[in-house]
């Protein structure tokens, strides 16, 4: 109901106040540097933290990079997302989302490919072209793909629910990648589609239906 004036006499529709919210901004931010990052190590479910040189860049892009100002942030719950947005987003209360959490190598955690070479369950999951074979006590990339499609699917339409104007997900390499690979552009990899560690995009997320949606734009942070 809203008041409105004719003929200078004043009158109440039956219409609704709120609009329907139809655009949606979502912050895709990857973690700072950690000790995987740097040694080139495979590091999903080992919840590892920011080692010196994450926290010093971190601090060092904060000086020069305006990240959003977003009242709305969610973390992977990871300890490297967590510490990630206790440097960028001080004091501000965030929540945790753990599906949004990196690829699960299972026994591959922590190793590298130098170490893995030899290992004939790694040689037959990184020449896997179907995306079927799990890392042993990992997942399978077909897994994790539809868990992070399942997982942002749901978030991106309680967004809309809660008529949130912006959202901002501090989360992982390998998660934002694959997010834009499925709901942006599959030409590409989600390697190519992988930020630096502490950048990311900022997406522009148009809703067309209840269940539907699609990213129109995409800018680097």
């Amino acid at each position: 109901m809203y008041n409105r004036f004719k003929n200078d006499i004043l009158v109440r529709d039956n219409c609704k106040e709120n609009k329907l919210m139809e655009n949606l901004i979502v912050y895709l931010i990857r973690h700072g540097k950690t000790e995987a990052n740097e040694k080139h190590l495979y590091c999903g479910k080992s919840d590892i933290s920011l080692n010196d040189n994450g926290i010093s860049e971190l601090r060092e892009l904060k000086s020069r990079i305006n990240y959003p100002n977003c009242k709305m942030i969610f973390s992977s719950g990871a300890k490297r997302a967590n510490e990630t947005i206790n440097i960028l987003y001080p004091a501000v209360e965030y929540k945790e989302i753990s599906e949004f959490w990196e690829y699960d190598f299972g026994d591959f955690e922590m190793k590298s490919y130098d170490m893995l070479k030899d290992n004939k369950d790694y040689i037959n999951w990184i020449t896997d072209r179907n995306g079927q074979v799990s890392c042993p006590k990992g997942e399978s990339k077909i897994q994790y793909r539809e868990r992070i499609k399942k997982s942002f699917k749901k978030f991106i339409e309680k967004s809309f629910d809660d008529e949130i104007e912006a959202v901002c997900l501090v989360c992982h390499g390998g998660t934002i990648g694959t997010i834009l690979e499925i709901f942006y552009d599959n030409n590409k990899s989600f390697y190519e589609h992988q930020p630096a560690c502490g950048r990311g995009y900022k997406i522009n997320i148009e809703k067309i239906s209840k269940k539907d949606f699609k990213i129109i734009k995409i800018d680097n942070i």
